[in-house]
């Protein structure tokens, strides 16, 4: 497609200011709880809601809004995410009850949960040619917007009070719908009859069965941080017993659950994606605090430290791209794991009570795997699912980030409690070797079919 080629800049900034707004809008509301907790007069307990609520519905309607983008189309389904993301923009500033509030900000998590799988799939479909460089741009604007998310809302709030925190979505959904409408190909038009037949086989009793699986079992999670609901526990893993027993059934399931078995290593490339988000995460959520309470750090110098590990994260995404192109993706998914375990030995043994040049030093290994770590299982993830899917399981892919998030910020409840101290932060780098040596075994397990052929070839 020499139109595409002209235009792959233009193609991939569409996809990249529409895909970001979620990750964006995930991290700017922790500064802005405070002010929405004081205008509505409320607990901290409720106001939360509004964190839970969004990683809740995310993971959710990742995969649904996927496996819709399959069926009716990759292009309508990203445009019409981003309508939501502006409905939720418009609506949430003039919400006059915290309901009304909650509600808004749960259009924006669905909204912008549809964004990541239908743009996923539009560039598999029509970007070929060093398509993981172009992966790598998504993951430098997740991964900036990630990193720079609080920094943005704790602006925006002292400009505009939390509305702006809103509002501040309107530039990125303007440039991604306008760029999206004219740089993205047309679906396939499908008459009334061909709609009503789609209809019929969209498996709504799965999805249904997979979302109050998902919500039982993501509560269940989130009660760890205060008392254990196990009922919700039990609630989710029934849930899941009845979506598994229902899929291998039906003719044409929402999630064809036997492709973790005969996709083998798109099973993996979910799993490593989870521990590698519980590696990441654990730091992200943990060290401001630790930057703060034990070494006495204002929150700006605690920004600063923070940004040497997303820092060399971002700077080294568009390498892995590159790299990722030329090789493929075994050595660059094994030396990623491999840095994981070195950072983790580094952070446990040298890292309290380090000089500030030694810890970020420390930080920026640690941004280097997960940089490596996040471009390469995207690439992974696309090259191992098949086509006719590749919304699905690029949401059930973000689904992974998620649980990654929510099971790292149990492991710092649980080893933090009261209080941060350094004796704890050694025990979190305990958790980080451990977590980074399964990742790095599970990355020559993902590669073991390459590593031998290779060895054949050279006999």
């Amino acid at each position: 497609m020499n139109i595409l080629k002209k235009t792959r800049a233009l193609f991939v900034t569409a996809v990249a200011s529409g895909t970001m707004l979620n990750p964006l809008n995930s991290s700017m509301i922790s500064l802005a709880l405070h002010s929405i907790q004081k205008d509505f007069q409320l607990s901290f307990t409720t106001v939360s809601w509004l964190i839970s609520s969004f990683y809740l519905a995310s993971a959710v309607a990742q995969p649904v809004t996927g496996k819709i983008g399959d069926i009716f189309g990759r292009k309508k389904t990203f445009l019409f995410g981003l309508a939501l993301v502006a409905l939720s923009a418009l609506g949430a500033p003039l919400s006059t009850t915290f309901l009304m509030l909650l509600v808004m900000r749960l259009v924006q998590s669905i909204g912008s949960s549809a964004i990541y799988p239908s743009g996923m799939a539009l560039i598999r479909d029509h970007i070929k040619e060093r398509q993981a460089s172009a992966l790598a741009v998504l993951s430098i604007f997740a991964s900036a917007m990630v990193a720079l998310g609080p920094t943005i809302g704790g602006f925006l709030i002292v400009w505009g009070n939390w509305p702006a925190i809103f509002w501040v979505n309107f530039p990125f959904v303007i440039i991604s719908f306008i760029l999206g409408w004219t740089m993205f190909p047309k679906d396939v038009k499908k008459d009334k009859d061909t709609i009503k037949k789609l209809f019929s086989h969209l498996d709504f009793l799965g999805i249904g069965l997979f979302a109050f699986g998902m919500v039982f079992f993501l509560w269940f999670l989130l009660s760890f941080e205060e008392k254990v609901h196990y009922l919700s526990g039990i609630a989710g893993i029934i849930f899941f017993l009845l979506f598994i027993f229902l899929e291998l059934r039906v003719k044409e399931p929402f999630i064809d659950v036997k492709i973790f078995k005969s996709h083998p290593k798109l099973t993996l490339v979910y799993v490593q994606f989870i521990i590698l988000n519980i590696y990441f995460y654990c730091l992200f959520f943990g060290l401001p605090s630790y930057f703060q309470e034990v070494m006495g750090l204002s929150v700006e110098k605690s920004g600063l430290m923070m940004l040497f590990m997303s820092g060399v994260s971002i700077i080294i995404s568009t390498v892995t791209g590159k790299w990722v192109d030329k090789s493929g993706v075994n050595k660059p998914v094994i030396v990623g794991a491999g840095i994981s375990v070195i950072g983790g030995l580094l952070f446990t043994f040298f890292f309290v009570g380090a000089s500030y040049f030694l810890i970020g030093l420390i930080l920026a290994i640690m941004g280097l795997s997960y940089g490596i770590g996040n471009v390469v299982l995207q690439v992974a993830m696309l090259n191992e699912s098949p086509k006719p899917i590749i919304g699905t399981t690029s949401g059930l892919f973000q689904t992974c980030r998620y649980l990654g998030s929510i099971f790292s910020s149990i492991i710092l409840g649980l080893i933090f409690g009261e209080e941060i101290s350094a004796e704890k932060m050694i025990i979190i780098g305990e958790v980080l070797i451990v977590t980074g040596l399964v990742s790095f075994f599970m990355s020559l397990w993902f590669s073991r079919g390459r590593i031998v052929t290779l060895k054949i070839k050279r006999a």
